[in-house]
């Protein structure tokens, strides 16, 4: 599946909104899973299978403005750093040494995978069409 964020960064009430910000992040070592509290009360849950299979680099996704989901091999899903960029993003680490990941905050709300976001019984690897 893939996921058209022009169109959905072109929405005016999208772009007038604040994005929430991370308040605080788990993410264990040797973990599968990050979670993030964020500033308007949501938890997110990311499995490291969507942060890594939906890696927004241009090395991953190229330069044509669709994002795909790119299967991650197992030795690809271990998260080493994860340090923030300017008031809008987080920079993800692997331990592979891929870290040109750039995840904005309302792009990482996108892909959240939390019962709230992802309804029981939806087997989903597709973000939700929220940027």
């Amino acid at each position: 599946m893939q996921l058209d964020p022009i169109a959905e960064i072109g929405n005016k009430r999208a772009m007038t909104e604040p994005a929430p910000r991370p308040k605080a992040l788990r993410s264990p070592r040797g973990g599968r899973t990050t979670e993030i509290d964020w500033s308007d009360g949501h938890k997110g849950v990311y499995p490291h299978m969507i942060l890594r299979g939906y890696c927004p680099c241009a090395g991953c996704q190229g330069h044509e403005g669709t994002i795909a989901f790119i299967e991650p091999s197992d030795a690809q899903l271990q998260l080493d750093d994860i340090e923030k960029v300017g008031n809008y993003a987080l920079a993800l680490r692997w331990f592979d040494g891929h870290d040109t990941g750039i995840y904005s905050y309302r792009y990482l709300r996108a892909l959240c995978h939390c019962e709230a976001c992802v309804p029981e019984g939806t087997a989903s690897r597709a973000p939700r069409q929220r940027l």
